[in-house]
């Protein structure tokens, strides 16, 4: 082992009797449960079953049930979305996944950027829905799994993100009439859970309708969520807002810039590069509260995972389905916070 890794343990690990217990006591406990994963998931798991009887009985109960998931992944993933139409939702899947690794290249940012997600959601749209250049039409009543989670967090928080900037900037607004209505909204919206908004998109908005008219559910729900979020992201914004130091408005004023090109170029990426912290844990939270959707009859993972369960020749192996739906939620949620640290680590290399 290198010197250099050796003093570092002493001195972080070692230091004294009480760390040198503390790590030993540490390292038992993650040996124990590493081992207990290790023999439950690879030692005693199964691969190939014709069914969950034939699987627990081929683990003795004692390991996973990896069958499970080579019988029902297409359907957690994909749910009712048509069997042989399943390649969209994928092709939709790893088109998201492109336009968020190209979101984090900086030299992109502005017009090009806007441009590619705008084409790459029309893309996205015309993959899901289809009908149009030989595609089949495929309902929204359709849309589940994976394709229906992004969808709902990606582009909700990316509609919810400028409407939460208009009412952080409405709500410092000096214009009494504004500035109540932005903050009546956000306190009211915040006052409430997000199932009563979903809850109220679904079931209550349709009441109010003229007769005949109807809104599609999926946009119902996404219009709830845009609105919920916004209020929130509203909030961390005006706290970024509220950080700037008075010099920098003033330093403004004084080059002779008008409020909205003082508030473009020098007072909101200020306050945007302090509220990223705060911004990512939004933006975390929202993509896991998609889970919520279940309420009102849309099926996101959650709910194809808890109907690949009941099938009666495969019920009871609900460690391996919501482990693996966990799995995808943690790498998505992880690669938000990595990403967020290392534009925190850019932007202040930028200010030195």
């Amino acid at each position: 082992m290198p010197p250099r890794a050796l003093g570092w343990m002493r001195a972080n690990l070692f230091s004294s009797v009480g760390n040198t217990v503390t790590t030993l006591v540490a390292l038992y406990v993650i040996a124990r449960v590493a081992w207990g994963v290790v023999d439950w998931g690879i030692v005693h798991a199964v691969w190939t079953a014709p069914g969950g009887r034939a699987c627990e009985a081929a683990s003795h109960g004692e390991g996973a049930c990896w069958a499970f998931l080579r019988e029902w992944y297409r359907f957690i993933l994909f749910g009712r979305y048509p069997y042989f139409e399943q390649w969209r939702p994928l092709f939709v899947v790893l088109l998201f996944v492109a336009l968020l690794l190209g979101s984090c290249d900086r030299r992109l940012w502005g017009m090009r950027i806007a441009l590619l997600w705008g084409a790459g959601l029309a893309v996205n749209l015309w993959l899901m829905l289809g009908g149009v250049f030989g595609l089949t039409y495929v309902p929204t009543e359709l849309w589940s799994g994976l394709p229906l989670t992004l969808i709902l967090a990606i582009v909700g928080l990316a509609l919810a993100f400028p409407l939460a900037i208009v009412l952080a900037l409405g709500r410092r607004s000096r214009m009494p009439a504004v500035r109540g209505l932005c903050v009546a909204y956000i306190e009211l919206v915040r006052g409430v859970p997000l199932i009563t908004v979903l809850f109220m998109a679904s079931v209550m908005l349709p009441l109010f309708l003229p007769e005949g008219t109807t809104i599609d559910k999926l946009v119902r729900a996404q219009a709830g969520f845009v609105l919920f979020y916004a209020a929130y992201l509203a909030e961390v914004v005006r706290g970024g807002l509220q950080a700037i130091p008075a010099g920098q408005e003033e330093a403004a004023d004084a080059l002779g810039l008008g409020y909205w090109r003082k508030t473009r170029l020098v007072i909101l990426p200020q306050a945007l590069k302090i509220a990223i912290p705060p911004l990512v844990n939004i933006f975390i939270a929202g993509f896991k509260d998609t889970t919520l959707v279940t309420i009102i009859g849309l099926f996101d993972l959650i709910s194809t995972a808890s109907n690949a369960i009941t099938d009666p020749n495969w019920r009871g192996f609900y460690v391996e389905a919501y482990g693996f739906i966990a799995l995808l939620y943690f790498v998505f949620c992880f690669f938000m916070s990595r990403y967020s640290q290392a534009l925190e680590r850019s932007l202040a290399r930028d200010r030195r």
